[in-house]
């Protein structure tokens, strides 16, 4: 069990003492120290992905920023792209959206947002973080204490805008009356993804793992070996595709019409061919990424970017080279035509609307892109593991290779490479490795991780 406190939000598993787990005193205390730095009389918009314990932390968040005086706004159950749009939306100055992303169902999260809808930075985590420590809130009075609000129409607003984004067609996507299996995990996606699938007028879907109780049907990560119900269910289907998402929409990967998995690195390189043949400019991704972004991007005479891991600093990075598209290798879509934030549903929109215009199907896409093959480890830390002085090890037994240090260490070999860093949200260092097969990726990652392993 474990308490990760990150400027990129608060993550836990349910239950146990209070400082090692996220336990009701941790969320009261970390939404207090939100609410501190917005300020009493702020609006805030609250959303939650369907696992087991949402409403419980649902019920705290709310009512800690009611008492510290703030006015919210509760989508209820939503997903984390729907909740960051409705900042915007409603004018609001902040938001909380209540999901541990693809952890298992033991975990949850509070994912803090500013007033732009995206997630806050690394300073002002910091600073919230220190209020925390220090318990340095004070509630509001009774005559001071905020106001509630529940409004469940802002998905609908959600997909109205993808409805208007300028490069999705919702005629020629109704027009080819594609056939789509959807494995929504028992979450949000089980009413978000149906709910725009009909807006584009894809009538002839089904929906694996529907019933939203929070008890996922298989790890929730869209990984290979957890999408094997929604490989099977294509190919009995003859679908066009297969669709999953993770508890809280915000990363997307597709099956082909064979039942191959299209591959979660290749859900934004797919997206970014498509945006960066109607709109020339530079794409961004992350240093975990395929390098088979930058392939298309440069196809296209556009300019590659890699960032640090993490969203923030993916769009940070995005805005500073004024982006046309971006997001991460693990199925994170981000068009800054809609928002600076991963979103499976504009993802789904603008994947479709290419499938329909090049009339290929979705495996015959696939083969259009260069082939790299990713393989995703972990190593299992104990808590007490100076991650810091283990990569620095790592670092000088690859003096020989080119290694960047930007974001833990990533080390170049002839046509492949391999990215070490420590989860911020996990006590882990994954292990990312890229080269032309899968046995030359797996066996470059598992002689790093030996290597790992023997100067632990």
């Amino acid at each position: 069990m474990a308490l990760m406190k990150s400027i990129s939000g608060i993550r836990g598993t349910i239950g146990g003492a209070p400082g090692d787990n996220l336990t009701p005193v941790d969320i009261v205390k970390f939404t207090a120290a939100y609410a501190t730095i917005l300020g009493k009389g702020k609006k805030v918009i609250v959303g939650r992905d369907g696992r087991m314990s949402g409403e419980m932390v649902c019920s705290l968040v709310v009512n800690t920023l009611l008492g510290m005086g703030l006015h919210v706004i509760d989508l209820g159950l939503s997903t984390t792209p729907t909740v960051e749009m409705a900042v915007k939306f409603e004018g609001a100055d902040g938001g909380i959206i209540l999901t541990a992303s693809h952890n298992p169902k033991q975990w949850n999260a509070l994912k803090l947002l500013n007033e732009k809808g995206e997630f806050i930075s690394a300073e002002l985590g910091q600073q919230m973080l220190q209020i925390a420590e220090k318990e340095a809130f004070d509630f509001a009075g009774v005559d001071e204490l905020g106001t509630y609000s529940a409004d469940d129409t802002l998905l609908q607003t959600h997909i109205d805008a993808i409805l208007v984004h300028p490069l999705v067609d919702k005629k020629i996507i109704a027009e080819k009356n594609f056939t789509v299996v959807i494995d929504a995990i028992n979450s949000s996606g089980a009413v978000a993804v149906p709910a725009l699938l009909e807006a584009l007028g894809v009538t002839n879907y089904t929906v694996l793992h529907a019933e939203m109780h929070g008890n996922f049907a298989h790890n929730p990560e869209p990984l290979a070996e957890n999408l094997v119900d929604l490989c099977t269910e294509v190919v009995k289907q003859k679908a066009d595709l297969g669709i999953a998402v993770d508890p809280d929409v915000d990363r997307l990967c597709f099956v082909s019409d064979d039942g191959s998995l299209f591959g979660e690195e290749y859900t934004l390189v797919a997206v970014a061919d498509y945006i960066l043949s109607k709109q020339k400019g530079n794409t961004v991704s992350n240093l975990s990424s395929t390098r088979a972004l930058k392939d298309v991007t440069e196809k296209h005479g556009g300019e590659y970017f890699a960032s640090a891991v993490g969203e923030v600093n993916v769009v940070k990075m995005m805005k500073d080279v004024n982006a046309v598209i971006g997001g991460e290798g693990n199925g994170g879509i981000i068009d800054p035509q809609l928002h600076y934030g991963r979103d499976a549903l504009i993802g789904i929109a603008l994947f479709l609307t290419h499938l329909a215009q090049t009339g290929k199907t979705t495996a015959e896409l696939r083969k259009t892109y260069p082939d790299y093959f990713m393989s995703k480890q972990k190593i299992d830390l104990p808590k007490e593991t100076d991650v810091k002085a283990l990569l620095a090890k790592v670092k000088d037994q690859y003096s020989a290779q080119p290694v960047n240090t930007v974001d833990g260490v990533k080390i170049d070999f002839d046509k492949s490479w391999v990215h070490l860093r420590s989860s911020n949200t996990e006590p882990i260092i994954r292990v990312y490795s890229e080269a032309s097969t899968i046995e030359k990726a797996d066996g470059l990652a598992n002689e790093v991780m030996n290597v790992i392993k023997s100067l632990m």
